[in-house]
């Protein structure tokens, strides 16, 4: 993955694997909706170890991968965050720092409704999450009232995150939605461009994501 501003003056903000679990959270989560709103467990299940496997990357990424993925980059204290309230520009690239505690409100959201879906069941009790079978039905009867409310959380909060995109879009002139797709944009004058991580790292997180996801698979009771 090579870093630098390009020829239109555009510099890197967003690396490929930042990229891609993006856009599979933008459709994977509907279809997560759908799937239940259908009742179609088994594909439901399949949609939220995905999920699962894509949200543990994620978050081990937000640790090792490149300068823009990760939370102590774009994880800033309430005084940066006053300060962009009152317009002072932060002359970096990536999540500004409303935007990045934006971020981990909905990776933390997401990991708690996943989270509740391991130990969720249907109301007949014939489809449940991998790890169901360590909590009786009464406490797997409120953990799935749980999913369905923290879900509307989850809605808000996406909610909220595209209303920003709009406010940015129309109102400040900031096309936030390219950069995602293409991994380049606008930056400040004497930005850095994104330090990406190297590929090694990226397997390394990628295979720790797919062991712990495989791990929890072990004990679903559904056939995949």
């Amino acid at each position: 993955m090579k870093a630098g501003r390009g020829p239109s003056g555009r510099v890197a903000i967003w690396d490929w694997p930042v990229r891609i679990c993006h856009w599979s959270f933008v459709l994977l989560i509907p279809l997560a909706w759908w799937t239940a709103e259908e009742h179609m467990f088994d594909w439901h299940l399949r949609i939220g170890l995905v999920l699962l496997l894509l949200l543990v990357f994620r978050l081990i990424w937000g640790l090792v991968g490149s300068s823009t993925a990760r939370f102590a980059t774009f994880l800033r204290g309430p005084r940066a965050a006053l300060a962009y309230l009152r317009g002072q520009p932060t002359g970096r690239i990536g999540h500004n720092p409303l935007g990045g505690w934006s971020v981990a409100a909905l990776l933390a959201v997401m990991l708690l409704q996943l989270g509740l879906g391991l130990f969720a069941t249907d109301d007949d009790g014939l489809a449940s999450g991998p790890l169901n079978h360590l909590v009786d039905y009464d406490t797997a009867d409120r953990i799935t009232d749980l999913h369905a409310a923290n879900f509307n959380i989850l809605l808000a909060l996406i909610g909220l995150h595209l209303a920003a995109i709009l406010f940015y879009a129309l109102v400040k002139r900031d096309d936030l939605v390219r950069p995602m797709l293409t991994g380049r944009g606008k930056a400040p004058a004497g930005a850095e461009p994104m330090r990406p991580a190297s590929i090694i790292r990226f397997f390394i997180a990628a295979a720790c994501a797919f062991a712990f996801t495989w791990w929890i698979f072990l004990g679903a009771p559904l056939s995949l």
